[in-house]
């Protein structure tokens, strides 16, 4: 009986995937590294870099209650994320961008998003009124999202590379950030005044807007210049995991 090879083994290729076997294009593999190598294990060392990160935002906080409300996306997904990370692994990019938009979260409650320092650099530099750092946060809301909502789409539904998948993808992230907004408004009606760092308007009264369009700009970007290359990624996640 032929010796069964355990990285062609279809039960193995979620754990692969996420680096307790290694994905291997050769002798090496693609992203996590070998495992005889000792290779890095990328979905790992970003959720740990993640956390550090997050218990470090949460240290000389300017307002303890804006830090938690800010960061309160990263406690919902990162649960969400070790839990079907077995049954369902990302892409290494939409990895990566959920590390990314983590941060930019992490940033914005620490020092609330009004007063980052990169926004006021930002300000400077190129003359503007205000502190513009949350537009940052709402394009990557519209960014990142993009990502995820087009990779469960590709594997869960029998859409294609094409027009239908990018205006779905398109809807779903500019509902995603209305709701958003909603849940703004909402935690401003239920806390008053505690919440306005939070809603970081800065007397914008088109702030909400603004949002919104910077979350679609966002979303429209990250279909146009990433699409090849989670194409390529897509195609190299294992075929044997599970439904959500």
């Amino acid at each position: 009986m032929p010796a069964t090879n355990p990285l062609r083994d279809p039960q193995t290729q979620g754990f692969r995937y996420l680096g307790i076997l290694g994905e291997t294009t050769g002798s090496t593999s693609s992203w996590t590294g070998s495992p005889a190598s000792g290779g890095r294990r990328e979905p790992v060392v970003l959720l740990f870099l993640t956390l550090a990160l997050l218990g470090l935002s949460a240290v000389g906080v300017k307002d303890r209650f804006t830090w938690f409300l800010e960061v309160a996306p990263i406690l919902i997904a990162l649960p969400i994320l070790v839990l079907t990370a077995r049954r369902f692994p990302l892409t290494p990019l939409a990895y990566r961008l959920i590390a990314l938009h983590a941060i930019v979260l992490m940033v914005g409650g620490h020092y609330t998003y009004a007063e980052v320092p990169l926004g006021f650099w930002i300000r400077d530099l190129f003359g503007l009124a205000r502190n513009h750092y949350d537009r940052i946060g709402h394009f990557l809301q519209g960014f990142v999202p993009a990502i995820l909502v087009r990779e469960v789409l590709r594997r869960k539904t029998p859409l294609r590379p094409g027009g239908w998948l990018f205006f779905l993808t398109t809807c779903v992230c500019l509902a995603a950030s209305a709701a958003y907004e909603f849940v703004e408004w909402g935690t401003a009606l239920l806390s008053g005044s505690a919440a306005m760092a939070f809603l970081g308007t800065q007397g914008d009264v088109w702030d909400t807007q603004w949002d919104m369009f910077l979350a679609l700009v966002g979303a429209l970007t990250a279909q146009l210049l990433l699409t090849r290359l989670h194409e390529r990624q897509l195609a190299r996640l294992p075929r044997s995991a599970p439904p959500l």
